[in-house]
C-alpha cells in the first residue's frame, strides 16, 4: 500500500512541476503573442534537450522557447491558445521577417561576413 500511495505522490508532484513549467511558458507565450499582434508557432523535437516552441508573430516577429519535453510544450500552447502548425513548411516560414542582424549573422557563419563571436 506505501509503495502504491509512494508512486501516486510522486506522480503527482511530476504533473504539479510540468503544470507549473507549461504555465511560466504559456505567460511567455502570451507575452510574445501581445508585443506582436497575435502568435502562432510550430513545435520542434530537440533531442534530450525538450521541444523548441517556435513563435511566428502576426508581424513577422519570430522567437523561440524551449520546454523540457513535447508534453509540457503542447501544455504550455494549448494553455496560451496558440494556433499550432504541423510543419514548418513554406507559407509558414514565409511569415517571419528577417533584419539586417539575422542576415549579417547567417552571413558571417557562411560567406565570410562578420566573425561568429563563438566560434
Amino acid at each position: 500500500m506505501a509503495e502504491t500511495a509512494e508512486t501516486t505522490d510522486t506522480a503527482d508532484t511530476t504533473d504539479k512541476k510540468q503544470d507549473r513549467k507549461a504555465a511560466k511558458l504559456a505567460r511567455q507565450i502570451d507575452a510574445f503573442a501581445g508585443q506582436h499582434g497575435g502568435a502562432q508557432g510550430h513545435l520542434a523535437h530537440i533531442g534530450q534537450a525538450g521541444t523548441r516552441i517556435v513563435l511566428v508573430g502576426a508581424d513577422g516577429g519570430w522567437g523561440d522557447l524551449v520546454a523540457p519535453t513535447f508534453e509540457v510544450a503542447r501544455l504550455a500552447a494549448e494553455k496560451a491558445g496558440l494556433t499550432l502548425h504541423e510543419e514548418f513548411d513554406g507559407e509558414f516560414a514565409a511569415r517571419v521577417k528577417t533584419g539586417p542582424y539575422e542576415w549579417t549573422r547567417m552571413a558571417g557563419i557562411q560567406i565570410g561576413g562578420p566573425a561568429n563571436p563563438a566560434a
